[in-house]
């Protein structure tokens, strides 16, 4: 497992939705570049905009960024 920053995940846009820079998996629920988001929307009973500045704890399965934590 490795430790990571908010922003090696995610970038934000000018709407203040955020999207993913590399496939993610959080809970069983995957997903990648190309879906936006904005606060108040959960991914694996999680809304990620709340987390923004955050560090993450994630394991590496082919090329997938699967969250185990945050710090």
């Amino acid at each position: 497992m490795s430790r990571i920053t908010f922003w090696e995940l995610f970038q934000s846009h000018p709407d203040g939705s955020i999207e993913p820079l590399h496939p993610i998996k959080i809970g069983g629920v995957q997903f990648g570049p190309g879906v936006r988001f904005s606060k108040g929307v959960s991914f694996g009973g999680i809304d990620l905009i709340q987390y923004i500045g955050r560090d993450f704890e994630v394991e590496t399965e082919n090329g997938v960024y699967v969250l185990k934590g945050v710090y």
